[in-house]
């Protein structure tokens, strides 16, 4: 969990990869991750994303690839095979945490209440999800309750713009899914390269 803690308050922004197919998901990973940016997230409900993720290892060997909206176990197993160095849930999935804690991979579980962040926060980073629902003055107050060293990524509807709002209010990383052309670029610009 250390390394991807780290991994990801360098990256700042990780770019979720939903695409409608495998090679899509790849060629837009392979953009972002040809530019700098250490970190990525392909879905698992894209079409072939672990043909994609394995490719994406032998290719990036260093690079910190995660599989989102796992939600059974079969997708992380699946996602662990194939190389992810983290697991995201939308929302606990106990099947996912045990298997995801037996095989040593870090997962960043869903949650959006306060008391649902907190519990997540208990087993490694916390995904507010939806995120756009609330804004970043939500983040700001759950972080004042949230226990101490809790970690948590925002994440569903965010823009680039929105970025360093999000980061300000106490994320450790925030999840975007659209717009990722202009990532790179705005990644430099968040200082993360």
């Amino acid at each position: 969990m250390e390394s991807l803690v780290e991994s990801l308050r360098h990256a700042k922004v990780v770019p979720v990869l939903r695409r409608t197919d495998g090679a899509e998901a790849e060629a837009a990973a392979r953009t972002l991750l040809d530019a700098g940016l250490p970190v990525v997230e392909l879905t698992a409900n894209t079409p072939d994303w672990a043909g994609a993720l394995g490719r994406l290892r032998s290719a990036y060997p260093r690079a910190v690839l995660g599989v989102g909206t796992v939600c059974a176990e079969g997708d992380a197993r699946a996602a662990c095979d194939a190389g992810a160095d983290f697991l995201v849930s939308p929302w606990p999935v106990p099947d996912v945490r045990a298997y995801a804690a037996a095989r040593g991979v870090p997962l960043c579980e869903g949650g959006f209440t306060p008391g649902e962040l907190a519990a997540a926060a208990r087993h490694g980073v916390a995904k507010l999800f939806p995120a756009h629902a609330v804004g970043p003055s939500y983040l700001k107050s759950v972080m004042a309750v949230l226990p101490a060293g809790s970690l948590v990524m925002p994440t569903g509807g965010i823009k680039l713009a929105d970025v360093p709002a999000w980061l300000a209010a106490g994320a450790i990383a925030v999840g975007v899914g659209s717009d990722l052309d202009r990532l790179p670029q705005v990644w430099h610009e968040l200082g993360a390269a």
